[in-house]
């Protein structure tokens, strides 16, 4: 529950501090005095819009901070706890506004993004607004309006997330499905260059060693010729040969006497290369033996080469860049085609988060089919209290030929007001009396089942009076008694039903305005509900109803 308020330089209010206890606590005063000022303060320390404008002039910025005891809600703890922002048994939220309009958000003195002050707040106080019915003519704030009191909103959200999911897998599907032709196109050119290279299954490092191998072919004939010139040098011409030549050399040289050191040296040199030549002639009689002419292999490496080059010119690469030009064009295709096969498994997802989506749907359906006619019962028996005793209010489920995000329905309330009257959609109805008072029967149906500890009632009375605002009274005290209720008013039979009672008025010192609120005693109660009853002047029969009506609630 609230424990206390405190604002700081907001709209006309200087300094206010207040503390509130359990139950229902009114809030009354003059027109103009501010009474939905604390409710406004409140609405911003829950993170609610703002702007500069709240800022009391001169003043440089406007604080304000609201303290609640939590100990009997223990997930609003497990939510503190889980940002690790807990502190204990309470809860302190507190809103600084700039007069540039800037604004910092703190929960329990730690810093904090608006989102948590909205998303906290949303689990402490729900506040009513004096124009709450104009939102309730909403189709979708009277589906989520059922679906809270029916303890929906969990299940009505996944279903809305299960919508989405379903959604973009069949917008995915649906891009797959209608392929452009380009694409098409591209891979039937894909396909075309990747058989033309697959089946041409160039190797690393074939073209060197086929041009290595075509040079050597195509100079066999050149080669033999040479390596016969180059062997008659050596030994087998008659005419002379090295071989030959070195023996001479060798028989004059060794006929020499005396012999020397210098002598044997020459004559062990002219020895090695007789060796040596001789060797050397065996070598290239042997690669004659081998050289031996192919002009079939020949043949086949041209047209290798050329199949080679002919496809390297038609896809514009150089010979040595055809083996990764396969790789790029088959993981190309390969990403192509497997959109093409993610199709079916897109359909497989689509289908399962269709299934998926329509249970949970049924679930939700068949639910708010139990929920609606509870939920119309209670808000009936609530208006035939305040002063439309033969109305009748039902809640109809329109099934949808689709599914929704919302759901297989629409939801919709119907009313008619009095009988012989088909009942018509809640938007139709054109009294404003009656819509505020139908209103405020649902907004007390509702608070009965509401798990949030605080609720702020701003003038929902607009446009009762006499009994039926007794009734309104009575209505806000029961619902205070679980809990704590707080009620602008500006009517008495309202007022006289609080348990606590705050007036607030307005003075004006040094050329400045400021609003001030006391919790009024026993006497000063009195005589504010008196001059709710009749205006400024207070006389001993307003005064005599005054002290009737407040003791005919301590009698209740």
């Amino acid at each position: 529950m609230l424990n206390s308020i405190a604002i700081s330089n907001f709209a006309i209010v200087e300094s206010l501090e207040l503390e509130f206890k359990k139950g229902m606590t009114v809030i009354s005063g003059e027109t103009g005095a501010g009474k939905s000022i604390m409710v406004d303060a409140l609405s911003l320390c829950l993170g609610g819009r703002t702007d500069a404008a709240v800022v009391r002039h001169g003043e440089n910025k406007a604080d304000i901070s609201a303290s609640f005891d939590i100990q009997s809600y223990p997930h609003v703890y497990q939510w503190l706890e889980e940002r690790d922002l807990e502190n204990e048994q309470h809860c302190i939220l507190r809103r600084v506004i700039s007069k540039e309009g800037r604004s910092k958000a703190y929960i329990n003195g730690r810093p904090c993004t608006l989102g948590d002050l909205k998303d906290v707040g949303s689990h402490l106080v729900d506040i009513h607004g004096q124009h709450e019915h104009q939102s309730l003519l909403k189709k979708s704030a009277q589906r989520q309006q059922l679906d809270e009191y029916g303890k929906l909103t969990e299940l009505s959200k996944k279903v809305n997330q299960q919508y989405n999911v379903w959604r973009q897998l069949k917008d995915d599907l649906a891009v797959q499905q209608n392929r452009s032709s380009e694409q098409d196109a591209k891979i039937q050119l894909l396909s075309y260059q990747s058989q033309e290279l697959e089946k041409l299954d160039l190797k690393e490092g074939e073209i060197e060693a086929l041009e290595n191998e075509q040079a050597f072919l195509s100079n066999i004939a050149d080669s033999q010729f040479k390596a016969y010139q180059a062997s008659n040098i050596l030994i087998d011409s008659d005419e002379g040969n090295i071989c030959s030549l070195l023996n001479q050399a060798l028989s004059s040289a060794s006929q020499i006497n005396p012999a020397t050191k210098e002598l044997e040296s020459a004559l062990e040199m002219m020895n090695i290369a007789l060796i040596q030549a001789q060797e050397a002639a065996d070598s290239l009689h042997h690669y004659q033996d081998t050289l031996e002419q192919n002009p079939e292999r020949l043949t086949e490496i041209e047209r290798r080469l050329s199949d080679i080059y002919e496809t390297a010119r038609r896809h514009r690469q150089l010979p040595e860049a055809l083996i990764m030009l396969r790789e790029s064009v088959n993981t190309e295709l390969a990403a192509l085609q497997g959109s093409e096969e993610s199709i079916d498994v897109l359909k497989e997802k689509e289908e399962q988060a269709y299934e998926s989506l329509t249970a949970l749907a049924t679930t939700l359906t068949e639910k708010r089919m139990t929920t609606k006619d509870e939920l119309a019962k209670q808000v009936e028996e609530q208006i035939h209290g305040l002063g439309m005793p033969h109305a009748r209010f039902l809640i109809h489920c329109q099934p949808l030929n689709q599914v929704t995000a919302n759901g297989f329905e629409e939801i919709e309330y119907m009313i008619a007001s009095n009988p012989g009257q088909p009942p018509q959609p809640l938007r139709k109805v054109a009294s404003g009396g009656e819509l505020s008072r139908i209103s405020l029967g649902i907004q007390v149906v509702t608070a009965h089942t509401s798990t949030i500890p605080t609720l702020v009632f701003d003038e929902v009375d607009v446009g009762i009076s006499g009994g039926v605002a007794e009734v309104v009274g009575r209505m806000l005290r029961s619902v205070g008694a679980r809990g704590q209720v707080f009620c602008v008013t500006h009517l008495a039979q309202v007022a006289a039903q609080g348990n606590q009672h705050l007036r607030v008025s307005k003075q004006v010192k040094d050329k400045a305005t400021s609003s001030q609120v006391a919790q009024l005693k026993d006497n000063e109660r009195t005589q504010e509900i008196a001059r709710l009853l009749g205006g400024l002047e207070l006389t001993e029969q307003t005064l005599a109803h005054a002290r009737e009506m407040l003791g005919n609630v301590q009698l209740q």
